[in-house]
């Protein structure tokens, strides 16, 4: 049973440590090196322009100065942001002459990302333009409900 704390937060009426839980749900946390990569992960595109850059990769391959037209940035500030995606893996380039190009690193950031965006649009009804990749996020969410999951990739029955 809880009740709403001071600050709104629900709390436990009695203060009890369930060791059961508690032992079964450390035993499948990662080491802490995980924890610090996910982080880091989160922490570059909690940035917004990096996160717009990326939400500009979904459509397509992009290059250094259409990154920036498209961002409203200036070419060096593009860099200095597809320097840290870059260090993190969430983009890959290539060079084609004198000009570099950018895409996604791999579909698990552009899965990241249109859920993030599709939560976003749920929870504001505003369309954030996730394109038609979107199906996919929808299709692994729903398997995942199917599956009695809470979220999509984590293994674990309903209550």
């Amino acid at each position: 049973m809880s009740v709403k704390s001071p600050a709104g937060a629900e709390t436990c009426q009695v203060r009890c440590v369930h060791p059961e839980a508690v032992a079964g749900t450390r035993a499948l946390l990662a080491d802490d090196a995980t924890y610090v990569r996910l982080a880091e992960l989160f922490g570059a595109l909690s940035d917004a322009t990096r996160a717009r850059i990326v939400h500009s990769l979904l459509q397509q391959e992009l290059c250094t100065c259409d990154i920036a037209a498209v961002v409203g940035i200036t070419e060096s500030g593009a860099s200095q942001h597809l320097r840290v995606l870059r260090s993190l893996r969430l983009v890959q380039s290539r060079r084609a002459g004198k000009y570099v190009y950018y895409t996604l690193d791999d579909a698990h950031v552009a899965l990241l990302v249109q859920v993030g965006l599709a939560h976003d649009s749920d929870n504001t009804g505003v369309d954030a333009g996730i394109g038609p990749n979107a199906a996919v996020a929808a299709t692994l969410m729903t398997a995942g409900q199917r599956a009695g999951r809470s979220s999509p990739g984590t293994d674990g029955e309903a209550e």
